[in-house]
């Protein structure tokens, strides 16, 4: 089915049979006031949201997988993802939390209309929400809380600049949260790590980077069911390296191997290791070790 595409937050609400919003390009919705959709559509909507959820009862299918949203986790969409919302047998009206819409008009000529793309959380998968503490979820309310007083006071040259410092202050959270994540789950994360060496490892000992070259974030990521996003943040947590500097981490590492205990030349070495140009793997291999494959190998000598 194509997706179904929501343009503005006006739009959302009148197809929520809620009332219409506050501020039009800013809302903040109880949950409890949301009504059930009838069918599963796929929807696209045009604007970011963040949202609370608890006790849905209810399972969002983002990609090609479901999963369930039953105790308080924050999740965050940018505008034109698509997702599905499926209503199960049990559903009841006992779900609660928070949905926070804004539009990208509303950041114009604002720091955050470009700053919000750094946050790599708005591209994490559902199964990669923030799973919130008891004290984490109370700070977040607050904050949320004033968003919302403030959507529901008059309008004036103050009110833009006063949501976009609570938004700001939100998105911290977040990240801090997330952060702290990415710590606490440390049996998970190095599951991950022992994946991608594995993954690596049979990558670059097989013909793979003759035949497709340098595997890409993008395909670790898949590779491993995570989001690239999600993936490059807990590497740099658990690592202090991106996906990609990780990548390049083990590249090096093969490449002293064969140099060290292999004749085949550097440009043959660049060749098994998925590189088109000898040049590219030695501009590389420099920026990495300070020395030059050549320099390296004579090094051992």
């Amino acid at each position: 089915m194509q997706p179904q595409r929501i343009k503005s937050i006006t739009e959302f609400h009148r197809q929520r049979n809620l009332a219409p919003p506050e501020h039009p390009l800013i809302s903040v919705i109880n949950f409890e006031h949301i009504g059930y959709t009838c069918d599963a559509h796929p929807i696209v909507m045009d604007f970011y949201s963040i949202s609370l959820k608890k006790n849905t009862n209810t399972k969002i299918k983002y990609g090609q997988s479901v999963y369930d949203f039953d105790e308080g986790t924050l999740f965050f969409m940018s505008p034109g993802q698509v997702f599905q919302i499926q209503r199960t047998k049990d559903a009841t009206s006992t779900r609660s939390g928070w949905l926070l819409l804004v539009h990208p008009d509303f950041l114009w000529n604002t720091p955050l209309a470009k700053d919000i793309r750094l946050y790599e959380f708005f591209g994490y998968a559902t199964n990669e929400a923030l799973f919130l503490s008891a004290q984490e979820e109370e700070k977040i309310a607050e904050v949320i809380s004033q968003i919302q007083k403030e959507c529901r006071s008059n309008i004036d040259k103050f009110t833009q600049n006063i949501i976009i410092a609570q938004l700001n202050l939100l998105l911290s959270y977040s990240e801090r949260f997330y952060n702290r994540q990415f710590i606490t789950r440390k049996v998970t994360n190095h599951q991950v790590l022992e994946r991608l060496e594995h993954l690596l490892n049979e990558y670059f000992n097989g013909e793979e980077p003759v035949k497709k070259g340098i595997p890409t974030v993008q395909f670790v990521a898949e590779a491993l069911n995570i989001s690239p996003n999600y993936l490059s943040g807990l590497l740099k947590v658990v690592t202090g390296s991106s996906t990609q500097q990780h990548i390049h981490n083990f590249l090096i590492e093969k490449a002293k191997e064969k140099l060290s205990t292999t004749n085949l030349s550097v440009s043959e070495i660049a060749y098994e290791l998925g590189f088109e140009h000898p040049q590219s793997f030695s501009k590389l291999f420099k920026a990495k070790t300070r020395l030059s494959p050549l320099e390296f190998r004579q090094s051992f000598n």
